[in-house]
């Protein structure tokens, strides 16, 4: 059985002290263990940013993208090797940011990743500017009468371009928001995870007493359903007196994107052979002649 000591790598986070990406990392290295997965079997897929450098703080497969290439890197990686467990690691800004289109077409493609965006409403590693989800009037180095852009609502955007589950963690629960993942590793699609993580240094706004007040747990209000689509797009809107935590949409049997490539039918591609024989050469050329 796998621990979580089997993916604590020899470096050292430097991360602020009580950075909510502490309580992300655990979560993860949690959820990891639990699902009795390996090292070798997981690949972590970052950008740029704090959150984004949580690969190199974990021991397991780690790749260091450029600022908002995290999914397209991660779906190249999951297309090679679609047997192995590829997670996306990034902030809002890198994510919902520059990474916002791909965020949308990996959702309403269901390709078979899991998307963790560590959401802290702001640019912790550039020090302080309002990010996608800082909310209207928001103030910071770079809007210093307030935000004046509508902040992102990424549950919400997820849902509409297709994605097939949908969910949100809070980085001061560790165990609810490893049981998020572990039910995002196990899903078959594109999996959202966007956790509120707060940033102790730049955003004096969304802290963790902030979202204590707020937060609640979707799966113990009483008509708790994630197959409604209906359902989860009001609880995917809510935000500020209550903001919705856990598996707000789940659905189960869509086709993913790889299981729909005919070349994936034979398994992975790095587990094939890179030659092939002149009669399938031949046969490929005639199919354009």
């Amino acid at each position: 059985m796998s621990e979580m000591k089997d993916f604590l790598s020899p470096v050292r986070p430097t991360w602020c002290p009580g950075c909510g990406n502490h309580g992300i990392w655990n979560a993860l290295k949690m959820a990891l263990a639990d699902l009795d997965l390996s090292p070798h079997e997981v690949l972590l897929v970052s950008g740029i940013g704090c959150g984004s450098k949580l690969p190199d703080y974990t021991r397991a497969n780690g790749y260091q993208s450029l600022h908002g290439r995290t999914v397209p890197v991660a779906t190249g990686a999951k297309l090679a090797n679609h047997a192995l467990t590829v997670i996306a690691v990034h902030g809002d800004g890198d994510g919902y940011g520059m990474g916002m289109g791909h965020f949308v077409h990996a959702a309403r493609r269901n390709i078979d990743l899991v998307d963790i965006h560590q959401d802290n409403q702001i640019y912790g590693l550039t020090k302080g500017q309002y990010s996608p989800t800082s909310d209207h009037g928001f103030l910071s180095k770079t809007s210093p009468e307030g935000a004046i852009e509508t902040a992102v609502r990424p549950l919400a955007t997820a849902l509409a371009a297709g994605a097939t589950f949908v969910s949100r963690g809070f980085a001061l629960d560790p165990k609810h928001l490893s049981r998020v993942i572990q039910k995002a590793i196990q899903h078959k699609g594109y999996a959202l995870v966007d956790i509120l993580q707060p940033c102790v240094t730049f955003n004096k706004v969304n802290t963790y007493d902030w979202y204590k007040e707020r937060v609640y747990k979707v799966e113990d209000e009483d008509d708790y359903d994630p197959t409604n689509r209906e359902r989860a797009f009001r609880i995917a809107c809510e935000w500020g007196d209550r903001i919705p935590t856990g598996v707000v949409y789940q659905v189960e049997g869509v086709p993913s994107y790889e299981d729909q490539i005919p070349a994936l039918e034979a398994g992975p591609l790095v587990k094939q052979p890179l030659q092939r024989s002149m009669e399938e050469y031949e046969a490929l050329k005639e199919e354009f002649v």
